[in-house]
């Protein structure tokens, strides 16, 4: 075994040697012919390199890749075969103005339980490597159960292995962080279990997208607070059947410019449902929507963006406070997204229209 060991090793470090001249693990396009009967599509494998836990997922359409668990940062890889070895080469952009660099291979091959081979990186010593086939559906929950949840796991396993796991509350209850990306999200103390899962599935989602924001980083950037993506949260109205936030997100994700976005919600305190802004509101339209808005912001908008406003056919992401309806322009171009102000729509101008029989009336506008 010693022997057979070394021997890989070798080779390894000579596709290494004929690599650093074409940037390259070696190797030819495909996949071995082993593969697909193994994997049947995409595969999830867990693991070690040299004794690091990794997850791993194999995928003939061309979405290989892999994290170590402790980082829960994706790393691209790229597939190609020689003979039987699947080889993967690993690669990494250094700075936001480089071109990606080959940083590592994998030279694997098929076991009874999953891969086992070797990884090596660039002038250093080569490492075992062993993988273990696992069905994401007999993945455990650390969480509490949740529809987002359950669906990542089933959707996106490998999103899944990087949250779930014990997630850190503050003293008071009021929220909650997600560790591997940093993300804080609000929680209800007290609230229905319903109410604090569907919360949990939001910041499900915003956790996932900053991981996923921060692997496109620039490895000289994934690190850097001013980076990356970032949540701010706010509960804006708790009264009767109704909860409403907003969330404010801005994001660097080593694109040509940073940008961002304003996100609304209306969600049944007892359920954790969205509640349509028409189950309040039945006339309460796009158009209506641009009526009312262009409306509230008239007097102290900029008149280019006013113009730019009533040209435009925006949606509007809406949530509530005590001072009213608030309606905030979404899908704007770049170029005019600082135009996105909010307009304040009060109760009052609105209850002419509201649906006195909606069990949420009263939440609004009292008995």
């Amino acid at each position: 075994m010693r022997k057979r060991h070394l021997t890989a090793a070798a080779l390894l470090t000579m596709g290494w040697a004929g690599a650093q001249g074409s940037g390259g693990c070696g190797g030819t396009t495909g996949w071995p012919e082993w593969l697909p009967r193994a994997t049947q599509g995409a595969a999830l494998f867990r693991g070690d390199i040299g004794g690091l836990p990794i997850a791993l997922r194999l995928a003939p359409q061309d979405d290989t890749r892999y994290f170590y668990e402790r980082r829960g940062i994706d790393l691209d890889l790229t597939a190609r075969r020689s003979g039987q070895t699947l080889i993967l080469e690993e690669t990494v952009r250094k700075t936001r103005a480089s071109e990606p660099v080959v940083t590592g291979c994998f030279r694997l091959s098929p076991t009874a339980t999953g891969l086992k081979g070797d990884w090596i990186a660039p002038g250093k010593a080569s490492l075992v490597v062993t993988l273990n086939r696992v069905d994401p559906e007999g993945l455990p929950l650390a969480l509490g159960v949740s529809p987002g949840l359950l669906s990542l796991r089933t959707g996106d396993p490998m999103a899944f292995l990087k949250v779930n796991r014990p997630w850190v509350k503050a003293a008071d209850g009021r929220s909650v962080r997600e560790p591997a990306s940093g993300v804080v999200y609000p929680r209800v103390p007290g609230g229905s279990a319903a109410l604090n899962a569907a919360l949990q599935d939001r910041q499900l989602k915003y956790a996932v997208m900053a991981l996923d924001c921060r692997a496109m980083l620039p490895q000289d950037l994934q690190n850097d607070p001013e980076a990356g993506y970032d949540v701010r949260t706010q509960l804006t109205f708790q009264k009767g059947q109704l909860l409403s936030l907003r969330d404010e997100v801005y994001y660097d994700c080593g694109g040509a410019h940073p940008d961002g976005f304003t996100e609304g919600a209306m969600l049944d305190r007892t359920t954790g449902q969205p509640v349509a802004l028409q189950t309040l509101w039945p006339r309460l339209t796009p158009a209506r929507q641009k009526e009312l808005y262009l409306k509230a912001v008239q007097s102290g908008m900029d008149r280019d963006c006013l113009d730019v406003l009533r040209e435009a056919a925006p949606d509007f992401t809406a949530h509530l406070s005590p001072a009213g309806l608030n309606l905030t322009p979404s899908g704007l171009p770049h170029v005019v997204a600082a135009c996105a102000e909010t307009g304040v729509i009060p109760f009052a101008t609105l209850r002419a229209e509201a649906n006195s029989a909606s069990k949420y009336f009263s939440s609004v506008y009292g008995r």
